[in-house]
């Protein structure tokens, strides 16, 4: 052996060099083992309809996995500052995104506003009348039952619906009735059984429940916008959940969502 090559090799044969490329061996497993892991997307309740559709979709175009947990969003949000295994969070609104981010447990650079919702009134049955919200008499209408809501200081659609049922003048009667549930398909799973009569849901629920009739539908302006921002966890699969992201920006995928009745903000 020549002295050069000699040189060459005695490095490469050092226990420095093979703890080296043993741990270099464990890194590329690993990041492996993650790829094909796929992904774990927390997801506001009221997305489930819509985003089982295009994840389904996403992963038969493109082989990866993901995997859905659905919940309110203050839920979700707490679970992700425990260490929860997420790698994207789409919330019901900007606020428990705005708590992520100021604890820097998202990446900044990939939230996005990716869809938008209305508020509506609903009732048992497929034809339930509908009902004029200036002029009608929701607690009288009601009577001993129960308005159907998500609760109301901590869950989006429960925030939402507070908001609009006082600025119509009508939260000061209809609190006291008000049965308050864990997310918004938890209220319109009340509504679509019987337990309550009407219950407020975002227009999207109730598009995916047959037993349920939309008798009115809140003004835009009674209460603020209703948006669904999105954003990578920071010590998530970053890599995959912003492919994912992309995915739902994507034109199959917006196209989805509006055939489920949800609004797609620009760009």
């Amino acid at each position: 052996m020549s002295a050069n090559l000699a040189s060459f090799l005695n490095p490469l044969a050092s226990p420095v060099f093979r703890r080296s490329l043993a741990a270099a061996g464990v890194f590329l497993l690993a990041l492996a083992g993650q790829l094909q892991a796929g992904i774990t997307v927390f997801a506001a309740a009221s997305t489930k309809t819509a985003l089982d559709e295009a994840a389904a979709s996403y992963q038969a175009g493109t082989g990866r996995n993901v995997t859905l947990s659905y919940a309110g969003s203050p839920a979700l949000a707490r679970q992700i500052q425990l260490g929860a295994p997420a790698d994207l969070f789409i919330s019901a609104n900007p606020g428990w995104m705005d708590v992520l981010q100021h604890e820097g447990l998202i990446d900044e650079a990939s939230r996005r506003d990716l869809l938008a919702n209305s508020l509506v009134l609903i009732a048992h049955g497929p034809k339930a009348p509908q009902l004029d919200l200036e002029t009608a008499d929701l607690a009288g209408l009601l009577g001993e039952g129960r308005l159907a809501m998500a609760l109301v200081d901590a869950v989006p659609a429960g925030i939402y619906g507070k908001a609009a049922l006082t600025a119509l003048g009508l939260w000061p009667d209809l609190a006291p009735k008000v049965a308050q549930t864990a997310n918004v398909r938890a209220a319109l799973a009340l509504v679509a059984s019987g337990e309550a009569p009407i219950g407020v849901v975002y227009a999207t629920d109730a598009r995916a429940e047959a037993r349920v009739s939309v008798i009115a539908v809140f003004p835009a302006d009674s209460h603020p916008p209703i948006l669904y921002p999105a954003a990578v966890v920071a010590d998530g699969n970053m890599t995959e959940a912003k492919a994912f992201l992309d995915y739902l920006q994507s034109q199959p995928a917006r196209e989805i969502f509006l055939q489920h009745g949800f609004g797609v903000p620009g760009p």
